[in-house]
């Protein structure tokens, strides 16, 4: 009976593993794809939000340093890609549903 204890005394641990991957890492490593797709599909006319809240338009795109202009109502401001919020972009371009 000890010797089947000893040998079953780690599952406890392996199950906390499998459970933080699937609840934890997995889901990070799906968004942090999602958020490059979405970087490398910006076009020139994309309305955005900054993740600082800056709001505008693409101006202009830089695939030399991953930047973008983005053209505002204070002007044109140069940011990074990786900068744009995915989630706030996709809210301001998705078409009004009818009430």
């Amino acid at each position: 009976m000890q010797e089947l204890f000893e040998q079953y005394q780690f599952l406890p641990m392996v199950g906390i593993f499998i459970v933080a991957y699937f609840f934890m890492i997995r889901p990070q490593m799906k968004r942090s794809k999602d958020e490059k797709k979405f970087v490398t599909t910006l076009k020139k006319g994309d309305r955005v939000i900054t993740k600082s809240g800056m709001h505008g338009k693409i101006f202009d795109l830089n695939d030399k340093d991953m930047s973008c202009v983005i053209e505002t109502m204070a002007g044109k401001i140069k940011f990074s890609r990786s900068a744009i919020s995915m989630e706030m972009s996709k809210k301001i371009n998705e078409p009004e549903k009818n009430k």
